[in-house]
């Protein structure tokens, strides 16, 4: 189990209008780039706003916005990532799957956070969740908007 014992689990999640094969291609831009706020999660240098060649060959173990590593992939439908290395302290594992599926209105992007910790991470998990709605809302939505041009 990727986080045997999982004390919080959030899910983030907008609509594209684009197919969901080009939206799954933006998903796979997270090899290249985080796509939320550059100036905090990419030192400041801008993401890419077009499609890197071979950006979409996403494999088993590869590393990716550096503090993970590509778990399980399904071209086109999920690809879940996990902390590179165990944590430890009030949050020792760290997932996220992110789910592309079609939608009437183009598709859907569904972003799924879980993680486990100590009893005592309470405090520190309900910040991360805020810190985490506020990231992944913007990376979410850029993904989307990129998706839709």
């Amino acid at each position: 189990m990727l986080v045997p014992a999982p004390r919080a689990r959030w899910t983030r999640a907008v609509t594209s209008s684009a197919s969901p094969d080009v939206l799954w291609r933006w998903v796979c831009q997270l090899t290249v780039a985080p796509y939320s706020y550059d100036l905090v999660d990419n030192l400041g240098r801008r993401s890419p706003r077009t499609l890197t060649p071979g950006a979409d060959d996403v494999r088993v173990g590869q590393r990716l916005l550096v503090l993970f590593v590509v778990d399980t992939v399904v071209p086109g439908e999920h690809l879940t990532l996990r902390r590179a290395r165990r944590g430890r302290g009030p949050v020792e594992e760290f997932a996220i799957t992110y789910a592309v599926t079609p939608d009437p209105r183009g598709s859907r992007l569904v972003a799924t956070v879980t993680v486990d910790g100590s009893r005592r991470g309470g405090l520190l998990r309900r910040l991360l969740a805020w810190g985490d709605l506020v990231m992944m809302r913007r990376q979410l939505r850029t993904l989307a908007a990129l998706a839709a041009r």
